[in-house]
């Protein structure tokens, strides 16, 4: 298709010298070859540390990315089919991006001009204008359409443009998740010395538990007896203002982690609470770094209402934002309630204060709901950064689109401050509080033991289908006994533990472990 209306033939691949071809197609293959080698060394990398929860979650970054280009393959193969779908151009005449004013402005033949090639710059003009040729294939849609006094659906200008983006959007979010994971890590590691500090005490304090006065202690003080003892609306102001400053304490950390060990590690009091909080956020991260399907119904909803005069893009950079500050309010929330629920049932207690981990503290009893709201998150501040980039590297600062300066610069800081927030305050909230829930996380045993386990409770579960089916010709089972006792040493666990389990003749282990 010759650009403004001029004779300019284009080459097609049968008339392009072969040096071009060869030197274009060396170039890509290179890149790409690169980025597969940088990946399967990561890979390899990650295994050869045992950090298999890292590497699922690199596998999910393949597969993301694989999906990118699938979609964008799509858009490539049926472009001319698409093109020969013709609608009245009056369709076109409304919900879009820029007001009409705004296109008309100019006026005349180089406002027309204008109102569909004002968005590329310098840089960006040979790389969209010359991929839109390389697409096209001539112009035979929009000539099959202009015969019929109609337009085509979507322009190849357009359908080459919205490949691009959604292969920005998928790349921005799986970046700005691992930029949340290393930061959040980096967060969390700066309590080991808690953990190694708690660990030398008790080994110093082994001797006879002594009288705990609860009301005391410097986590019943913090949390109890400070601000909000007394007025619920002052309790969630204070947890909103301490997820900024200051989220977590030693005594927070100190109290949690024993909860957590006498609900469900009772007795052993060397185990490694901090490396089991690393490797359960490990494994939480490969769903956070994915696009879930309902993700991509958001990105729908968000490109129907991007509407000029709208400023809709503008609003919803405050639903991150208001999402994060709620998870962050309940999480630090949480903590209060157990020092709440300790306080007003105790004022002196022999050994150490001992808080009781429930599922009751969490949002319809369901801490699960938290990392879905965190995957929320990250995704849509992801997709308002991913967006505020390609329209100013496509369009341009000033174009209709981008909007105005204040809307612009209120957008941009908020998701900065979404990503800060999120990466050092609310990710290791996250991590700490939810195993103040009722069950504990597979990342509590070491890998060679979850599979283990696993397979044994595939193995009783058929068994006691065996034994069901059988009920007519012996007594029913009431029960499978743990045939295969574990008593290799977890490095995690920090001692070596038997314990035989009997489970129901359908039950399932996993229901244990959640």
């Amino acid at each position: 298709m010759a650009e403004g209306g001029g004779g300019e033939e284009e080459l097609k691949l049968d008339r392009t010298p072969t040096w071009i071809v060869a030197v274009v197609c060396t170039v890509i293959i290179c890149i790409s070859l690169f980025f597969e080698r940088f990946l399967h060394r990561l890979g390899k990398r990650f295994m050869r540390k045992n950090q298999k929860p890292l590497y699922q979650a690199l596998q999910k970054m393949k597969e993301e990315l694989m999906l990118m280009g699938f979609i964008s393959l799509l858009l490539v193969v049926f472009q001319a089919a698409i093109q020969k779908i013709c609608i009245p151009e009056s369709y076109t005449h409304h919900m879009r991006p820029c007001k009409s004013k705004d296109l008309a402005g100019e006026g005349g033949e180089v406002g027309a001009v204008r109102g569909t090639a004002h968005y590329r710059t310098d840089f960006f003009a040979g790389v969209v204008g010359g991929g839109r040729r390389l697409l096209a294939g001539g112009g035979s849609g929009a000539e099959h359409c202009a015969k019929k006094g109609k337009v085509p659906l979507l322009s190849i200008e357009a359908i080459h443009q919205l490949h691009i983006f959604i292969f920005v959007l998928a790349t921005t979010h799986v970046i700005l998740s691992v930029l949340t994971m290393l930061l959040g890590s980096a967060k969390i590691r700066q309590w080991k010395h808690w953990e190694v500090s708690i660990h030398k005490e008790t080994v110093e304090n082994a001797s006879a538990p002594a009288i705990t006065h609860v009301h005391q202690t410097e986590f019943v003080k913090g949390r109890f007896l400070g601000i909000g003892k007394d007025s619920v609306i002052l309790s969630w102001l204070h947890s909103f203002f301490k997820q900024i400053f200051g989220s977590v304490t030693k005594s927070d950390y100190s109290t949690m982690r024993l909860g957590f060990i006498m609900a469900h590690c009772k007795g052993n009091r060397k185990f490694d609470f901090h490396k089991y909080m690393v490797r359960a956020l490990e494994a939480d991260f490969k769903k956070v770094v994915g696009i879930s399907w309902y993700l991509w119904i958001f990105v729908v909803i968000f490109l129907l209402l991007n509407v000029g005069g709208w400023h809709v893009y503008f609003w919803l950079s405050f639903i991150p934002l208001i999402l994060l500050f709620t998870v962050g309010t309940k999480l630090e929330h949480i903590i209060t309630q157990l020092a709440h629920d300790v306080a007003e049932k105790n004022t002196a207690i022999e050994g150490d204060l001992v808080v009781k981990p429930s599922d009751d503290h969490f949002w319809f009893h369901r801490p699960r709901i938290v990392l879905f709201l965190i995957h929320l998150i990250l995704f849509q501040n992801a997709f308002e950064i991913a967006y505020f980039f390609f329209i100013l590297a496509i369009y341009g600062y000033h174009s209709c689109i981008m909007d105005s300066s204040g809307y612009i610069i209120t957008r941009v800081s908020i998701s900065v401050v979404v990503q800060i927030i999120c990466s050092y305050s609310t990710l290791p909230l996250y991590a700490i509080v939810t195993q103040m829930g009722s069950s504990f996380k597979p990342a509590i045993f070491e890998e060679h033991v979850q599979e283990g386990l696993v397979e044994w409770a595939q193995k009783a579960k058929m068994k006691g289908r065996r034994a069901t089916s059988s009920v007519s010709t012996r007594p029913k089972q009431e029960g499978i006994q743990l045939q295969k006792v574990f008593t290799q040493t977890d490095p995690l666990m920090q001692e070596s533990r038997v314990e035989i389990v009997e489970v129901d003749s359908g039950s399932n282990m996993q229901d244990r472990v959640k």
